[in-house]
């Protein structure tokens, strides 16, 4: 386990929907769908549409939940074999990490990079079978909000990790300043 994670190339460009961006080494991973979330403002507040039913991705509901992580912390790595993942970012900003170690995938292999916040709301499909994790990249705790397609099933979870830093992932969480 653990590899030299400074020496990987750096991320580009592989797809964006404004500036909604998601950075890769070579392609977006199979599977893997990002949108920018429609936000209506007024001058009562905001409305921001997250998922609906007849969207082209939507497959299934199962649940949906929050988690926080406290300012430069790392939530990684996991994956599921049969759950899909809805990321959307209410709160703070992440980096989130994508990895595909699927052995059948075209894009097996590949690393994708997406940043999330509240200033840019988009939402992020996550396949069975790819690594994923964040780091909090804001200075207040962020709020993440995740519609499953599945229910977690406490006796036997469909969640399969690796540790955040020591690992053969190819992605280092480290901030890069400049």
């Amino acid at each position: 386990m653990g590899m030299d994670k400074n020496s990987l190339p750096p991320l580009r460009v592989v797809w964006s929907d404004e500036a909604l961006l998601i950075r890769g080494r070579e392609a977006v991973i199979d599977g893997v769908r990002a949108r920018r979330a429609r936000v209506l403002p007024d001058e009562r507040g905001r409305l921001g549409e997250i998922i609906r039913a007849d969207d082209p991705w939507f497959e299934k509901f199962g649940q949906v939940y929050f988690t926080t992580t406290i300012p430069g912390m790392v939530k990684a790595w996991h994956y599921h074999k049969i759950q899909t993942d809805h990321f959307y970012c209410v709160r703070g900003a992440i980096k989130l990490g994508l990895y595909d170690g699927r052995a059948d995938s075209s894009t097996q292999g590949e690393v994708n990079e997406i940043y999330l916040s509240e200033h840019l709301p988009g939402l992020v499909r996550i396949p069975p079978g790819v690594y994923h994790g964040w780091m909090c990249v804001s200075d207040a705790e962020c709020i993440v909000v995740n519609m499953t397609t599945e229910c977690y099933d406490y006796k036997n979870p469909d969640e399969f990790r690796a540790p955040p830093h020591d690992n053969d992932i190819p992605y280092d969480w480290t901030r890069r300043d400049g």
